[in-house]
């Protein structure tokens, strides 16, 4: 990710040290925090300060192995049991959370010599990250497949770097047409009410030099009626085993409001964001947030302060509105879902092993 022409991950490890970009300080302030413990890892998810379903699972991974490497070896055994369950409780819908702290604990589950589990978790968190790393790398040369020069592009919430590791989903094949010198035109939905459309994607795209405007959530629609976007493409929370995905809240909308108007609309995702454990969207647990998200907006009153608010963070979109799915392996429709699944379970194997 650049940032003044300088490259950055969203996540990473220096000298033993974890390092995240505070997602809550931009666009105004570009901060570099350090999660000294667990419970900060914790903090940090909760309350958004590293958020995208990747980044989420890579910080787990990495703090999660942590805490590991630090704990006392007396205490190991219980710290490996309290600190999964500390960091699967922190958010709800994002499967890459569990599958990141996955890696960890399957790599150290039948180590019993107190230098080996630590090495392994280390080892294994690094393994998890270098991969979605690439997984992502490879969604941007799959998805630039759809991308012809002079493209209008629509895209939700915020799916790039910030959200993964590096590179990105939904917005990897946006940079990888820029990288080859197709000029392209991206409609950024403000993504109410947290706004990481607006402050987080808008931020990036500037960043990297590439055409764009935000647009107010309700205005899509308009854009799409009007024959101005072309193509639609987000990224995913969680996808179930018959491809429905649970996004940022407002992607339902976006994927309706696409097929009524022949706009194909596609979901970028790694394998870790693949559930094959829930058998449809009516199965992904909705986080529902404060009130205050949508009442407020940095601490400034935007209602009466006479009514209440509901908030749920993410919505499903039914695989019936979804024309394909931007994977690391390539490009897939549901028809050739299961195809889909054999290589997922073969990525799976890999990271355990």
């Amino acid at each position: 990710m650049l940032y003044q022409g300088k490259n950055y991950r969203t996540v990473w490890l220096d000298e033993g040290k974890l390092f995240i970009i505070d997602q809550n300080e931009l666009p105004y302030n570009f901060k570099i925090i350090e999660l000294e413990n667990i419970n900060h890892v914790f903090a940090a998810i909760q309350k958004m300060k590293i958020r995208g379903a990747p980044a989420i699972g890579a910080v787990a991974a990495l703090g999660y192995a942590l805490a590991i490497y630090r704990s006392i070896d007396s205490q190991l055994s219980e710290n490996i049991i309290q600190y999964y369950e500390l960091l699967l409780a922190s958010r709800p819908t994002a499967v890459d959370l569990k599958n990141g702290l996955d890696a960890v604990k399957w790599s150290i589950e039948n180590e019993s010599d107190p230098n080996v589990i630590k090495t392994a978790a280390l080892q294994a968190a690094n393994i998890f990250v270098e991969n979605s790393v690439l997984e992502c790398k490879s969604i941007g040369k799959y998805g630039n497949q759809l991308i012809a020069d002079g493209c209008r592009i629509l895209t939700h919430c915020n799916a790039g770097a910030l959200a993964t590791v590096d590179h990105g989903t939904a917005l990897a094949p946006m940079r990888e047409a820029h990288y080859c010198g197709k000029k392209i035109f991206v409609y950024v939905d403000e993504t109410r009410p947290r706004c990481q459309g607006m402050r987080l994607t808008a931020w990036e795209l500037a960043q990297e030099g590439i055409d764009h405007a935000i647009i107010a959530d309700n205005a899509a629609g308009y854009y799409m009626q009007q024959g101005k976007i072309d193509l639609v493409i987000t990224g995913a929370d969680r996808i179930a085993a018959n491809g429905d995905i649970a996004n940022k809240i407002g992607t339902y909308s976006k994927a309706v409001l696409a097929k009524e108007n022949g706009v194909p609309f596609y979901i970028a995702a790694p394998f870790s964001t693949f559930d094959r454990e829930l058998s449809s969207g009516q199965d992904i647990p909705i986080e529902e947030r404060s009130p205050d998200e949508v009442l407020k907006f940095n601490n400034l009153a935007l209602s009466s302060g006479l009514s209440t608010a509901y908030n749920p963070a993410f919505d499903i979109t039914p695989a019936k509105y979804i024309t394909g799915y931007i994977t690391p392996a390539g490009i897939f429709t549901i028809k050739d879902f299961y195809k889909l699944w054999e290589m997922n379970i073969k990525a799976q194997s890999s990271r355990q092993s």
